[in-house]
């Protein structure tokens, strides 16, 4: 990353005192996130260990932004933003400390529920933080906010996965979920602090039924440009593999090539890895390549080469050290793929139906990293499959839609004039 953007970040931050505290409630919170993932990984591993018990848990972490967030977009329309984000922030804390109950198997089911509700809370705080981020920073300054946000997520991701597996391994599971119960309090206190609210505006309809018209809308538009409709499905066909693969890097850090008693501080060194290559991966790419609309198409494919290239790595690791360069090289091409698909859409599709085709986008890409998630389970009960035969075969999927994405950039690229506005 160049020094200027770095200065550009800095001096946001300084001058603007509401966006500060609203990037420091999402600091705390993606540091919160890690350090439950890492807890309840291990915690999964001591109750039950299957490959399905890995994939409940996965799917109980998706499925709920599946189903609410269409609705909890027009719930952040109607009520005071500001307002709904503490609410969402104070309600998980309470939540996170009923894992505490969960003390054996018996309760497992317990523990499922639990992590449900936590994301259901998640899906209402996401679209009032999206909409507040836009009344506290002025136009100009939103591309920096974004871009802000991001490498946000990807530092979390290292350094919050890094200090959860240290932290769960040192000092148990209950401290981890303690921490990561007063990340939400210390989210919820920064949100007090800022002083524009986000307002709220009358709605017509019921939330379900402004769900059900968006996500309609959303694939009737790009039906009739097929284009910025294979860009909107690029990110749920990359999740058919991605959401297998989050749930195969526990029982590979749990049972191939634990370090210590347990597999936690192997997986916070995997999840160090992907935040890396998810958070530079995208900018050295950028740096490389440019953003113009052809190169972009040539990111994505590079992305893709990445990604299959480091899934293949993964189901042949012999050594931890093998784990984390595949890691870092998959991460690299998915955050390509990631940021560069994003960028396009953004840029091509009209302002009037931007909403409604990322509503479709990011439904079709839970739905897929959810079936994906659950498969992994089923391959490693029910068929018999070995993580690394089960990782294998996953690359072995990537590739054939890696190679569809090579066709139609190779039809784009014999017909430039697709890659403009409709």
């Amino acid at each position: 990353m160049e020094w200027p953007v770095l200065k550009e970040y800095l001096v946001l931050l300084q001058r603007n005192r509401d966006y500060r505290h609203l990037w420091l409630a999402a600091l705390v919170s993606y540091l919160g996130d890690w350090f439950n993932l890492l807890a309840a990984a291990a915690l999964i591993a001591r109750l039950d260990g299957t490959g399905k018990s890995f994939s409940f848990l996965l799917l109980a972490r998706f499925l709920p932004l599946f189903l609410f967030t269409p609705v909890s977009g027009v719930l952040a329309d109607r009520f005071d933003r500001r307002h709904l984000m503490i609410v969402s922030d104070i309600l998980r804390a309470v939540t996170v400390l009923g894992f505490l109950l969960v003390r054996d198997s018996g309760m497992i089911w317990l523990f499922y529920l639990l992590t449900v509700v936590q994301f259901a809370l998640s899906a209402l705080f996401t679209p009032a933080r999206t909409s507040v981020l836009a009344k506290v920073v002025a136009p100009k300054d939103l591309v920096a906010a974004n871009g802000l946000d991001g490498l946000t997520w990807s530092t979390m991701l290292f350094v919050g996965a890094l200090l959860g597996g240290l932290a769960t391994a040192a000092f148990g599971i209950t401290t981890a979920f303690i921490l990561d119960a007063l990340t939400f309090v210390l989210s919820a206190w920064f949100v007090t602090r800022i002083s524009i609210a986000g307002g709220r505006q009358r709605q017509d309809v019921s939330g379900m039924e402004v769900g059900r018209l968006r996500f309609v809308d959303g694939l009737r538009y790009l039906w009739g440009v097929p284009v910025l409709l294979v860009l909107a499905l690029v990110k749920a066909a990359g999740s058919l593999v991605y959401g297998a693969i989050n749930v195969l890097e526990i029982p590979l850090a749990e049972q191939l090539f634990p370090l210590g008693d347990t597999g936690t501080v192997t997986l916070s060194i995997i999840y160090a890895s992907a935040g890396l290559g998810t958070g530079f991966g995208p900018l050295l790419v950028r740096h490389w390549l440019g953003d113009s609309y052809a190169r972009s198409l040539w990111a994505i494919s590079l992305g893709f080469g990445l990604l299959v290239l480091g899934i293949f790595g993964l189901g042949a690791a012999p050594s931890v050290g093998v784990v984390w360069l595949m890691t870092l090289i998959r991460t690299f091409g998915s955050g390509t793929i990631w940021v560069f698909t994003g960028a396009l859409l953004q840029r091509m599709v009209p302002d009037g139906v931007r909403g409604r085709v990322f509503a479709f986008e990011f439904a079709a890409l839970t739905l897929t990293q959810s079936i994906s998630t659950l498969w992994a389970g089923v391959a490693q009960d029910d068929l018999g499959w070995g993580v690394q035969q089960t990782i294998t075969n996953m690359g072995a999927a990537a590739a054939v839609i890696a190679l569809l994405w090579f066709v139609f950039h190779g039809a784009v690229w014999m017909r430039p004039h697709l890659l403009r506005e409709p």
